[in-house]
This record gives structure tokens, C-alpha cells and sequence, in this order.
């Protein structure tokens, strides 16, 4: 009789657990159904050595508007600190705090963020820094570093520079109309004007290594 309920229990268990793990199974082809829809939306160019984890911006303050923002994705869908954020319009910064559910994103217009860069046809390195922008204003940044023979007969376009190792390159930053000699005159400094959509996103995606 002992043996026969305990039999009893063990398959009831066995069938708590199937039906725990099915649940499971339901989620995570749920979720995995619902991060190609918003990479679908986000219209995200495919990336050979990166795949995207597409979140969702759950707060951004007032205070910080062009500083950071919090995303609904942290460790718990393999978010890591460091790791590159981007939109379908290019940069929107890099992870700089992971929780279990959440994470933090320095934006590409905080001062505190720089990146290695280059301008589009000319594989030569520069360096990108946010600047302080005004709430609800046109966003900028600045970029440095730039030799001195690089003419500007038209719009240059800055777009990623994978020496830096956080984003792939050629993902778009933004344009720059004007340079200048830096005060040593061994350089040039520039202004880079940023998308507009990077006041209002609602949806981002986090760049993660397939090789790790």
C-alpha cells in the first residue's frame, strides 16, 4: 500500500514538472516569437558575428533625458555590461548596468560616452563623445581626432568603428557639417548632428557576440 502511494506521488510530481516545463517551452517560443516581431518593427540590418536582443525602454527621466535610459531586458535574457545598443536609425548607446530584469544604457548623447568611429569611405579612426543637449532639442555630439587632410566638401557621415570591440562596423552615429583645427592645430574637432528619433524610442536592441 506504501509503496503504491508513493508511486501515486511520484507520477503526480513527474506530471507537475511536464507541465512546469511545457509552460516554459510556451514562454520562451512566445518571447522568441515576440523578439523577431520587434526586430521585424525596428527593421534591423542582419549582423554576421552579433545577434540582437530586442527591449523595451521602460524609463527615462526628465533629469537625464539625454543621459540614460532603463530597458526591460537585463541578465536574465544574457545581457552583459559593455554591450553595444543600437536602433534601426544606428547608435543609441552601450549598457553600463545589468539587473535581473532591467538594465541601464549610457546614451551616445551623454557626455560620459565615447566610442571609437570613423567617417563613411575612409577607414581611418576618429573619436566620438556625447555633448550636452538641451531637453526636446536637436541632439549632438562631437567628434575629435579627425587628420587634418579630411575634406568636407559635403555632409560627412561618422558610422561605427569596430576597433573599438563594442559595435560592428559601419552602424550610422550621425553627420557632420562643419570642422575645425583643435588648438594644436594637429587635428580636426567637429560637431555631429544626431537622429531626432533618439528623443522618443520606445524599442532598442541590445548587440551580443554569438560566440558567447
Amino acid at each position: 500500500m506504501h509503496s503504491k502511494q508513493s508511486l501515486i506521488e511520484s507520477c503526480l510530481e513527474l506530471s507537475r514538472r511536464n507541465a512546469y516545463l511545457e509552460l516554459k517551452i510556451q514562454e520562451q517560443a512566445g518571447l522568441a516569437q515576440e523578439n523577431k516581431a520587434l526586430e521585424s518593427l525596428l527593421k534591423l540590418p542582419e549582423q554576421h558575428d552579433y545577434y540582437y536582443e530586442v527591449a523595451r525602454v521602460c524609463r527615462r527621466d526628465m533629469g537625464t533625458w539625454w543621459n540614460r535610459m532603463i530597458i526591460r531586458k537585463g541578465r536574465n535574457y544574457g545581457i552583459t555590461e559593455g554591450a553595444g545598443v543600437v536602433y534601426s536609425g544606428g547608435v543609441v548607446g552601450k549598457i553600463t548596468q545589468v539587473n535581473a530584469t532591467t538594465a541601464v544604457v549610457e546614451l551616445i548623447t551623454s557626455p560620459l560616452f565615447r566610442m571609437a568611429a570613423h567617417f563613411d569611405g575612409d577607414q581611418r579612426p576618429v573619436c566620438y563623445q556625447g555633448k550636452i543637449t538641451q531637453s526636446f532639442q536637436v541632439p549632438q555630439g562631437g567628434v575629435r581626432d579627425v587628420p587634418t587632410d579630411c575634406e568636407l566638401k559635403e555632409p560627412l557621415t561618422l558610422v561605427s568603428s569596430a576597433l573599438g570591440g563594442i559595435f560592428p562596423d559601419g552602424i550610422f552615429i550621425g553627420t557632420i557639417q562643419t570642422l575645425e583645427a583643435d588648438k594644436d592645430g594637429l587635428f580636426l574637432n567637429g560637431r555631429v548632428e544626431l537622429n531626432r528619433a533618439l528623443l522618443s524610442l520606445k524599442e532598442v536592441a541590445v548587440l551580443l557576440p554569438l560566440n558567447s
